[in-house]
């Protein structure tokens, strides 16, 4: 469950997230739309701890969330727009980086091979999930801008979060791989993620269990979860 009260996020006079209070239950899928700065991403970062809050609050589970680190500990997965991936590293790497962070290897070379194998068969499922099982050895910089947000949709599911935040994750696909990873956004949320979504995309909306307005930083409501 995630519940967002009162949230408000400025830089410095400007106010991007302007008291928005929502929930969103495990297994539910909120689709967030609304014209550029709107605030729709700062509302996404704040829930994922990336940017700080200047009041009201963020909870996860009850978990409150105040940082970045915080946020990662408890399964919060932020797939940032424009991919962030690392581009001089191979799609695989980008994969393995957060999956690897999160989980201490164990010291017997044995037990710590079969960790790393274990690592590896996440990475390809989610690489085949999103179309690019071919395409995991290829640097970042080789590959095309919906390859990357693809590859970017992966490293997101490896991670397996009990909350999704997908930031313009489908935005520079074409219909068919738009079509994949809402699927597999919607199968997160079968698993029982919390997962919400900033589209400008009407059909992405349509398809959410909820869909919520937002424009200079106030949340209005299209349909309720």
């Amino acid at each position: 469950m995630i519940t967002v009260t009162n949230l408000t996020v400025a830089y410095d006079d400007l106010v991007a997230v302007d008291e928005v209070t929502l929930q969103v239950p495990a297994g539910y899928v909120l689709a967030v739309s609304g014209p550029s700065g709107a605030g729709k991403s700062s509302l996404l970062w704040a829930i994922a701890g990336a940017v700080p809050a200047k009041s009201g609050t963020v909870l996860v589970d009850g978990l409150e969330i105040a940082n970045r680190p915080a946020a990662a500990g408890h399964g919060v997965v932020l797939i940032p727009q424009g991919n962030g991936l690392a581009r001089v590293l191979t799609a695989r790497e980008n994969l393995s980086m957060p999956l690897l962070a999160e989980r201490r290897l164990p010291g017997d070379d044995r037990d710590r091979a079969e960790a790393l194998e274990s690592i590896d068969e996440i990475i390809q499922r989610a690489l085949t999930d999103v179309g690019l099982e071919e395409s995991g050895d290829h640097l970042v910089e080789e590959l095309s801008g919906g390859e990357q947000q693809r590859i970017a949709v992966a490293r997101g599911l490896a991670q397996r979060g009990k909350v999704i935040l997908a930031d313009e994750s489908t935005s520079e696909l074409d219909s068919t791989n738009r079509e994949r990873v809402l699927e597999l956004l919607r199968a997160e949320a079968d698993r029982g993620a919390a997962v919400i979504i900033a589209t400008h995309d009407p059909s992405v909306a349509a398809g959410a269990d909820g869909h919520a307005l937002m424009d200079e930083g106030r949340l209005s409501w299209d349909r309720r979860l």
